[in-house]
């Protein structure tokens, strides 16, 4: 798994079809690989880290709680809405070119977070930062299968993904203790770090590593993708202006206009001839029920761990260090158990992992939000061991509903199949981003007689003396977004049940899944 509000996103990655020979000579393949670990380090460390520094970054620039969400989710709207355009340019410009166009934009976009002056220029360069990321997130598995051959190319994989698990643990813990060390300026730093890793990988790859040669001269279908930026962010931005003071007004017509602009989009996709996304593939009752589980997954997950350091911090009163430990498990789990599991599934089918995995989730997030209800502030014997138990369920999901969603179509649309699959995670992120942020806001104002006792709105709001009244509201809105998210992964649970196959896989014992 990756970062907190990417968590999932590379779950199930990106692929495309795989060439019959290999572009790169084999004394230039460890660049590859090393370039490809860089590259997925700059957007795992810094997504993990985010969702730690925001109490800082908020306390910093003096952002409001609707902004703290758009620091969020402005990066994942362009990602979401623009990753399989991103694929799709690796394919017609070469792999080579598209990645290290994707970092490059990606770690100017970083430098620009790091010296921003206020929460509106934040924004507009994460967004920035997002499209970078949309071009070489799916650059960094697809250039690693081209560039080994099939018999290494597992290997290969699985020191990326080891990697990647290893950056994605670490990540929140170190930048966590830094934070408590050199207070809340320094998260500067967690964006400027970007600079030296992108900038070595962009060096391995232009110096090191011959050019591809494009596969197919595709279009990139950019008038679906910016007519999917822009319902999208309607929708974002009507859900997330419910939370805002003086915005509220904005959110009918907001959500209303995203609605619009959503239908316009399936019809405009339909009419195309490469359509960015491929709908016929929903009419498969087992594909369409992989991706509305992963959905109302995902949704939870992204809510959780976005929300649940904003009450650790400025609520609870714990360190970024502490907290930064909540997501080690989650990681650490997925990483050790994935393997085993995929294996378990292959041999019995994906329906009983992922919805047994959704239940054991939903019963994680269902112990938080009886935690916070109870006013129970224990992190190392309530918190912690919850996320472990969340880190067990996702452990027991995560490959299996990649087989769900792979098996569930013809061989040649995988790659389709498997781009969706990850859009659709990562909206599920945007969408709970904005949407929990209104739930809790309310909740907080409730407890607080319609929030007359401080007159802020959101919670968990950083303050020199939080009173009892003030951290009891600010646990009552986390208690009811974590119930919220819990009956989600109940409902993924039921949706995978009745919909993704319960038989075990076609392929024979022995021989060679089909990639994942």
């Amino acid at each position: 798994m990756r970062s907190p509000s990417e968590v999932g996103a590379e779950a199930v990655p990106l692929v495309r079809p795989l060439p019959a020979d290999t572009f790169c000579p084999q004394s230039r393949r460890r660049f590859v690989l090393i370039a490809a670990i860089l590259a997925s380090a700059l957007g795992f460390i810094d997504g993990s880290i985010l969702a730690i520094a925001t109490p800082a970054i908020r306390v910093d620039l003096g952002a409001s709680f609707a902004e703290a969400q758009w620091i969020s989710n402005a990066y994942a709207l362009t990602l979401s809405a623009l990753i399989l355009v991103g694929g799709a340019a690796g394919d017609r410009f070469g792999l080579r070119h598209a990645f290290v166009a994707g970092i490059a934009l990606f770690i100017a976009a970083s430098l620009a977070c790091a010296v921003a002056p206020n929460p509106p220029m934040l924004i507009a360069f994460r967004a920035i930062q997002g499209i970078g990321a949309a071009i070489m997130v799916p650059g960094s598995l697809a250039i690693i299968a081209k560039a080994y051959p099939k018999k290494e190319r597992g290997r290969a994989i699985g020191i990326w993904a080891a990697a990647s698990a290893l950056t994605t643990a670490l990540g929140p813990v170190l930048g966590g203790v830094v934070l408590s060390a050199f207070g809340d300026g320094i998260w500067r730093v967690i964006f400027a770090v970007n600079l030296p890793l992108g900038l070595v990988s962009i060096y391995l790859l232009l110096a090191k590593v011959p050019a591809d040669a494009p596969t197919e001269r595709r279009s990139l279908d950019l008038g679906g993708a910016a007519l999917a930026t822009l319902a999208f962010g309607a929708l974002a931005y009507g859900l997330t202006s419910m939370s805002a003071e003086g915005e509220g007004q904005m959110s009918g017509p907001s959500i209303a206009a995203g609605a619009v602009l959503l239908i316009v989009f399936i019809v405009f996709e339909r009419r195309q001839r490469e359509p960015m996304i491929d709908l016929s593939l929903f009419r498969v009752g087992a594909f369409a029920g992989a991706n509305v589980a992963t959905f109302f997954l995902y949704f939870a997950l992204s809510a959780n761990l976005f929300y649940l350091p904003m009450l650790l911090i400025p609520g609870w009163g714990l360190s970024a260090a502490e907290v930064g430990f909540i997501f080690l498990p989650l990681s650490v789990l997925i990483a050790l158990l994935s393997g085993p599991v995929g294996q378990w599934s292959d041999r019995i089918g994906p329906r009983f992992p992922i919805a047994s995995g959704s239940l054991v989730v939903a019963v994680a997030f269902a112990g938080l939000a009886l935690l916070a209800y109870a006013g129970i502030h224990s992190f190392w014997w309530g918190v912690f061991p919850l996320m472990a138990l969340m880190g067990l369920g996702m452990a027991l999901v995560v490959s299996p509903l990649s087989t769900a969603v792979m098996t569930a179509v013809e061989d040649k649309d995988t790659g389709a199949a498997s781009g969706i699959n990850n859009a659709v995670s990562r909206i599920g992120g945007l969408i709970a981003v904005a949407a929990m942020g209104s739930l809790a806001a309310w909740v907080y104002a409730a407890a607080l007689n319609s929030g007359a006792a401080s007159g802020i709105p959101g919670f968990g709001e950083p303050a020199p003396d939080v009173d009892a009244a003030r951290l009891a509201a600010s646990d009552a809105a986390f208690a009811a977004v974590a119930l919220v998210t819990a009956l989600l992964c109940l409902l993924s649970a039921i949706v995978a049940w009745t919909t993704v196959s319960g038989e075990r896989l076609p392929w024979p014992r022995g021989s060679e899944a089909p990639q994942r």
